[in-house]
């Protein structure tokens, strides 16, 4: 049987896909106040400015390409049993193969009623914008469907169960700061090897973690030299 490799990732996973990223120097958090492009308030005070802001995003995304730390996490699957838990929107694990990704904070091209968030829709890369008047078969605007700040985080609970299963935990160019997705370390078995990759600095409480200081391309090939040394 497979060991369990779950792996959390955030947004220094797709920086090198050319994805911005909200908290570096220069990201997006400088050039828009969350308030006004991440709470359900700001979406009723401009929705057309928040669809735009995340139409902008989409389109980034669709001349985005995984780079190699995503293309490498789904090669793992040929020895591990990978499941990857995000907290990016975007759909570069997937498009690089990896073929269990839980996404915590929703996904980005996918649209959600205002009115039943059972409604979800994939956008079409052909036409992958939002506009005011596009509504659900119920009447209701569509929105990102994404978690803004102030809402729960429906898969967090999917999260803990997959986090408690693993022989292997990876966390990947995250801050470990916003919750709950940095609380999940909290439910990592003891005695489960912890790996970090980051070019920087991350605050945690645990001392047992294996600090891989690189970007996650180069990160992620160095974990596979180390997770695999011992495989046959």
């Amino acid at each position: 049987m497979k060991k369990k490799l779950v792996v959390l990732t955030g947004a220094g996973m797709s920086a090198e896909s050319g994805i911005s990223t909200f908290r570096d120097s220069g990201g997006l958090w400088e050039q828009y106040p969350v308030e006004e492009v991440a709470t359900p308030e700001a979406f009723a005070r401009n929705p057309e400015l928040m669809l735009n802001f995340y139409n902008a995003r989409r389109r980034e995304l669709l001349k985005a390409k995984p780079n190699e730390g995503h293309k490498g996490l789904a090669d793992l699957e040929k020895y591990f049993d990978v499941s990857i838990i995000t907290q990016n929107i975007d759909n570069l694990h997937e498009r690089a193969g990896s073929s269990h990704v839980i996404h915590l904070h929703g996904e980005l091209m996918n649209a959600r009623s205002t009115g039943d968030p059972s409604l979800v829709y994939r956008l079409s890369e052909d036409n992958p914008d939002i506009k005011v008047g596009d509504v659900c078969e119920k009447g209701y605007q569509l929105r990102p469907d994404v978690v803004w700040f102030g809402e729960p985080v429906p898969m967090i609970e999917e999260a803990i169960r997959i986090t408690r299963q693993a022989d292997i935990f990876v966390i990947i160019g995250t801050s470990m700061v916003v919750y709950p997705a940095a609380g999940l370390l909290n439910y990592v078995p003891n005695a489960v090897p912890i790996y970090l990759i980051d070019p920087k600095d991350v605050a945690m409480h645990r001392r047992d973690i294996h600090h891989i200081r690189k970007g996650a391309s180069e990160g992620v090939k160095e974990l596979k030299k180390l997770l695999l040394k011992d495989e046959p």
